[in-house]
C-alpha cells in the first residue's frame, strides 16, 4: 500500500464499486516455505470476500495453514513521463488504482460454493447483455460436479479494506492538467479512462 496519504482511499462505497468493477485480484497467502499467490476472479458483499481456485493450487494449503490471505485488486494504471507536467526537476512515475483486501480465510461448504459460482456468473453474464445469460442449467449435472470437485470456493472476512488512487495529486492543477492532455493522446482506451480520473481529480490539488 502506498505511503503517501494524498493516494490512499479509506474503505467505503467508492472503493466497493472500484472492487466490483474490477473483480480479478491476486490472492497471497504464505506458506511453510515461501509465498503463494494465485489469480481469481473475486466478489466483495457485506464485509466479506469470495473467491474460489483449483483444489490442485498450492495456495489452498498455504491458506488452510495459516487461516489469512491478501487480496489485491489492480484497475487503470499509466506510465506518466516527466516532461508531460511542463516543469523542470521532475521525475518519471506511475500512476494506478489499487485495492488490498486483508483478513481470515474459511474454506466453504460446497452449497456455498456453487452459490458463489452462480453469482459469479449472475454478474458477468449481465455485462453481456443483449446476450442471454449463462447458467449452470445448461450443463449436464454430472459434468458440473465432475467439476465442481476440482475447486476450493473460500470466504475471507475483511479486516483492512483500503485503496490507492494515485493520479498525480501531488502536483499542481495546471500540472496535472497538462499530463492528463498528453496521457489522453496516447493510444488505447485505458490511457484516455485515466487521464479523465486524473481530470476528476484535478479539483483536489494543491494551489
Amino acid at each position: 500500500m502506498h505511503p503517501t496519504g494524498t493516494f490512499r482511499q479509506l474503505a467505503g462505497p467508492a472503493l466497493e464499486r472500484f472492487v466490483a468493477e474490477n473483480a480479478f485480484g491476486v490472492i497471497f497467502a504464505p506458506g511453510s516455505s515461501r509465498l503463494f499467490a494465485a489469480h481469481a476472479p473475486v466478489l466483495l458483499n457485506e464485509g466479506k470476500l469470495r473467491f474460489h481456485l483449483s483444489r490442485a493450487n498450492p495456495l489452498c494449503a498455504a491458506m488452510g495453514e495459516q487461516g489469512s490471505a491478501l487480496a489485491v485488486i489492480t484497475g487503470l494504471h499509466g506510465y506518466i513521463s516527466p516532461d508531460w507536467y511542463g516543469g523542470a526537476d521532475q521525475v518519471p512515475t506511475w500512476n494506478y488504482l489499487s485495492a488490498e483486501i486483508e483478513g481470515p480465510v474459511r474454506p466453504m461448504g460446497r452449497d456455498e460454493t456453487v452459490a458463489l459460482l452462480d453469482d459469479l456468473a449472475v454478474q458477468f453474464e449481465a455485462a453481456l447483455e443483449p446476450k442471454i445469460p449463462w447458467t449452470r442449467a445448461k450443463m449436464a449435472p454430472a459434468r458440473f460436479e465432475a467439476l465442481l470437485s476440482a475447486i476450493a470456493g473460500f470466504e475471507m472476512r475483511v479486516d483492512r479494506f483500503e485503496g490507492v488512487k494515485k493520479l498525480s495529486q501531488n502536483k499542481s492543477a495546471d500540472q496535472m492538467e497538462r499530463a492528463a492532455a498528453e496521457l489522453a493522446l496516447r493510444p488505447g482506451p485505458e490511457a484516455s479512462a485515466l487521464a479523465a480520473l486524473m481530470r476528476e481529480a484535478i479539483v483536489s490539488a494543491p494551489e
